[in-house]
């Protein structure tokens, strides 16, 4: 239907996918952006350009989301080589804990074929298998981010209206999601904790 150029049509498949199987692909967020730019929504393209984002995190993604917001200093959108490293590590996840895992165990086969349990040095090594596997299995996962989608959205210190005002925002910022207290979701805002209200974010 995207190819045939029955655009409306298609955007209902996708939607469905997305919305109701919770599956969706980066060619099919990109062709989500696509159509609802041309509907003039730049507010949904701008949320599937982040969803991409988040698994083609390039220069040329953020400025089009910056171009759709026309927002030129748009918060937690960054390309770093460590940021890059770490997203790799984390879509890795479990084959490199199942090659910890799988050393470990033959480590261990090792030690016990030998009879080397009694000497701590042939023990060492499975010792480091142990918390790199933990550390992979435990650590290495993906933070839980978001993107403001109300203009304006109040962020706040703490979660109460009543608590002190920290920033007023458009749409389109880029946040992590580190908990959710009853109606808000406490998020790293410039390097510290803030405070958001759960209907002003949709989770990516």
């Amino acid at each position: 239907m995207f190819t045939a150029q029955s655009y409306q049509e298609a955007y209902k498949l996708y939607t469905d996918i997305l919305q109701n199987q919770e599956a969706y692909s980066p060619a099919m967020l990109l062709k989500m952006a696509y159509i609802t730019e041309g509907m003039g929504n730049y507010e949904d393209a701008s949320l599937y350009l982040s969803k991409y984002y988040d698994h083609n995190p390039s220069p040329k993604v953020i400025s089009k989301i910056k171009s759709l917001t026309d927002q030129p200093d748009l918060k937690g959108y960054t390309v770093s080589d460590s940021a890059q490293f770490f997203k790799l590590l984390t879509d890795y996840q479990q084959p490199i804990t199942g090659i910890f895992a799988l050393l470990l165990v033959l480590s261990l086969i090792y030690v016990l074929a030998k009879n080397k349990t009694r000497q701590p040095k042939y023990l060492i090594p499975s010792a480091i298998l142990i918390v790199l596997a933990f550390l992979s299995n435990n650590f290495l996962l993906a933070p839980q981010s978001g993107i403001i989608k109300e203009s304006p959205t109040i962020i706040m210190a703490q979660p109460t209206a009543a608590g002190k005002f920290i920033d007023k925002v458009n749409s389109g910022h880029r946040v992590i999601i580190k908990s959710s207290e009853d109606i808000w979701y406490r998020i790293d805002w410039d390097g510290q904790d803030a405070y958001v209200k759960k209907n002003a974010v949709s989770k990516l």
